[in-house]
């Protein structure tokens, strides 16, 4: 990593950053099937968690519901990316819909697991935020061999039936040296866990977090483009504010504040896995016109993870990309 050597304010541009593969997926799998069969495409909760994004899909056509009872019978509905419980898909089921499926293939896999640890009679010790989609999700797999543990505290205090069967999984957005500090009192408590193959929380909160670790000792100030209930973006504040620098999360420019500049010369600029670069390139722009002229990319490691389509949607690409050549 090397540093500009040019007097002044500065900021510092993080990548990795933004969209992930999962993200991608699943904003694409609402564009297409748009494309394909015309609005309203309905849509279980926000696709991916950002206002940017669900703002944009709205005005295309896609209508966002809480509840599948507000989806008429026979319409498309699509998954978002953080998965939904058994429960939901025998809803969507009774009602007849035409269901595309856009949950994160990551997230698909740690559901797998929960399956095939349920079924082998194992307590799912299951890592996470209770409120989040994802936990909803995973936990709704199995949910009479599943307890959802929070904090370290959890870890602590959880009891399960037999001791000697008992596994662990984790949201794939979480804090890595938070999980770390509960998985470490989870196993001292029960020393025959098991856990997953490979770990649950993706690579894409892996790679931001690492970044921000690496710049946090060359800045001031860390600013993550990303909504307030992206569980990933407000991962990335806490990270940096424990390196004792401190950090904002922010919708985008207008949540600029001008208390946090005085004294700060290097600002790092990053953005959770669901914040599109449109509104990192604003971000910069109006930290630009605040002073800080030089920009400095910082590459921390490359990312090139892709996802194919849903099998929902695959022939009808196939199709409109035919319609498209002609």
């Amino acid at each position: 990593m090397q540093q500009n050597g040019s007097a002044g304010k500065k900021v510092i541009l993080l990548r990795p950053r933004g969209f992930c593969a999962g993200v991608v997926r699943a904003i694409d799998v609402v564009k297409i099937a748009l494309d394909l069969y015309g609005a309203p495409i309905y849509v279980r909760k926000e696709i991916v968690h950002n206002r940017h994004v669900v703002d944009e899909l709205r005005g295309m056509g896609a209508i966002f519901v809480d509840d599948l009872h507000e989806v008429p019978a026979g319409n498309r509905l699509i998954f978002s990316a953080h998965g939904v419980s058994p429960l939901v898909r025998e809803q969507a089921k009774a009602q007849s819909l035409e269901v595309i499926d856009a949950t994160c293939p990551l997230v698909t896999k740690v559901h797998l697991e929960a399956i095939k640890f349920a079924r082998q009679g194992y307590s799912i010790l299951l890592i996470g935020h209770k409120v989040h989609e994802e936990i909803e999700g995973t936990f709704g797999e199995a949910p009479e061999n599943t307890f959802i543990v929070q904090t370290e505290e959890d870890a602590e205090a959880v009891q399960v039936p037999d001791p000697a069967k008992v596994c662990f999984l984790t949201q794939t957005t979480l804090s890595l040296d938070e999980t770390r500090g509960i998985i470490g009192i989870l196993t001292r408590r029960f020393p025959q866990i098991s856990g997953p193959k490979s770990q649950d929380i993706c690579y894409a909160t892996e790679n931001r977090q690492m970044a921000v670790k690496a710049v946090s000792p060359l800045c001031q100030l860390l600013l993550v483009v990303g909504s307030q209930n992206s569980s990933n973006s407000r991962r990335l504040v806490e990270v940096c504010e424990k390196t004792g620098v401190p950090a904002y999360l922010l919708d985008d420019r207008s949540f600029l504040k001008d208390e946090w500049f005085p004294g700060v010369e290097t600002i790092s600029v990053t953005a959770g896995a669901s914040a599109p670069e449109n509104l990192v390139m604003e971000l910069v722009q109006a930290l630009r016109d605040r002073g800080y002229s030089t920009v400095e990319e910082v590459d921390i490691v490359e990312e090139d993870v892709r996802f194919s389509l849903p099998q929902e949607l695959q022939s009808g690409t196939v199709r409109l990309t035919t319609i498209a050549t002609l």
